[in-house]
């Protein structure tokens, strides 16, 4: 069954690229584009994408507003909000909201065609090139109202556990931290899972958000 996409822009050049490098996979179907948030909510209500392609700065609702009221109201809609080197500012509040993944809209046709996939089948995404930008300029915005309680959660974790998170935390794949604990990839893969479950969180972007909140990790640190 083909990942249905869903996808929200306001520049419609922008649209019609993402539709031509989509619809060339055989296991993606583009159901819909809207034009600015508010469209996008009726877009998803009627045709319930597996992903939706969302754009920060649009007309009328913004991609972010937009992206707060899916991943509450729709959760199994995953977000994949569209960024640019500019905008690190404003995807905090995405990254608090839940949004499965960021991509830069430079981002070769590859790029996107793996994000729509790795987010589809329930796993999260930080383009490379933005991650760090994304994680500063998150971190450099702490909610006071959060750290105390995000502290007294790490104290659930295991040690290994708490390992994996940080390593996650500062941009490692699987494989990357598998290699750095001297682990099986899919014994990370059942840490990360038992992180998300002890933490109450459901993508790997939650986790890196909850890691800087916590104090775990912080910016620049390796």
């Amino acid at each position: 069954m083909a990942i249905s996409v869903a996808l929200v822009d306001d520049e419609a050049m922008i649209r019609v690229g993402l539709r031509l490098v989509l619809s060339g996979e055989p296991d993606i179907e583009v159901v819909g584009e809207a034009s600015d948030g508010a469209e996008a909510l009726d877009l998803v209500a009627r045709t319930r994408p597996d992903v939706v392609l969302m754009d920060v700065r649009m007309p009328r609702m913004d991609g972010l507003e937009a992206s707060r009221r899916l991943v509450r109201d729709h959760p199994d809609s995953k977000v994949i909000v569209l960024t640019t080197f500019d905008e690190d500012a404003h995807v905090a509040a995405a990254l608090r909201a839940g949004v499965s993944g960021f991509l830069l809209k430079v981002a070769p046709p590859e790029h996107l065609v793996e994000a729509v996939r790795t987010v589809a089948a329930g796993g999260g995404l930080l383009d490379p090139a933005v991650t760090l930008r994304v994680i500063a300029a998150f971190a450099g915005q702490p909610d006071p109202s959060r750290a105390g309680s995000r502290a007294a959660e790490l104290e659930s974790l295991t040690p290994r556990e708490t390992d994996v998170l940080k390593l996650l935390a500062q941009g490692l794949t699987n494989t990357q931290i598998a290699a750095r604990l001297h682990l099986g990839e899919a014994t990370v893969k059942t840490h990360l899972s038992r992180v998300l479950m002890k933490l109450g969180l459901t993508t790997r972007v939650q986790a890196v958000v909850f890691a800087y909140e916590s104090g775990l990790v912080r910016p620049g640190e390796q």
